[in-house]
């Protein structure tokens, strides 16, 4: 992996081939900035989404309806112009004995944010995660989103939502369960 200084070095060599001076007043520090901000806005690369999911609870009290976390505000940047994605996840499973802290499923969701993605793999990585770990009767996810990639440049779509979903076990199987999910990522 690069050092620290050659990631600063990189942004140097970007202010000046945007046609800026990188040693200007108002630049000196924006390497070193940019730098702690790539760190933060790629941390999903240095976390492990199923050990997020390790601890789980068996203390139920035979509970097997849906769960449902709803509005998981998230960033990613897409990994073709490493622009914004900026949207929420919806992450529903059907217990099988099991359920994990509904913190752990944001911090799911934000560890596969944190990575350069597109949005379809990242709905997939999300709910094979729970499937593997808690292996419910089943998994939702849908994901809402604004892409950048696509307003702030491109064809400059301004406020269009890129929306997928991938539903695993009964909310693939059961129309039903599915419908009952997708009805409360519209509330």
């Amino acid at each position: 992996m690069p050092s620290r200084e050659e990631a600063e070095a990189a942004f140097r060599t970007i202010i000046r081939w945007a046609g800026e001076n990188p040693d200007r007043p108002g630049l000196l520090e924006t390497p070193s900035r940019a730098a702690r901000a790539f760190r933060e806005y790629f941390a999903g690369y240095q976390q492990d989404p199923l050990a997020i999911l390790d601890k789980t609870f068996d203390e139920t009290g035979g509970y097997e309806e849906m769960v449902v976390l709803r509005g998981i505000s998230f960033e990613s940047h897409c990994e073709h112009h490493l622009a914004p994605i900026i949207g929420q996840a919806w992450v529903a499973y059907v217990p099988n004995g099991r359920v994990v802290g509904l913190s752990k499923l944001a911090r799911v969701v934000d560890a596969y944010a944190k990575r350069m993605q597109i949005q379809e793999r990242m709905t997939s990585e999300i709910a094979s995660a729970v499937q593997e770990v808690l292996q419910p009767q089943g998994v939702g996810v849908v994901i809402k989103a604004v892409h950048h990639c696509m307003s702030s440049r491109g064809v400059h779509k301004v406020g269009a939502e890129m929306v997928t979903s991938c539903m695993l076990g009964c909310f693939r199987d059961n129309a039903a369960t599915r419908q009952e999910f997708l009805a409360m990522t519209k509330q």
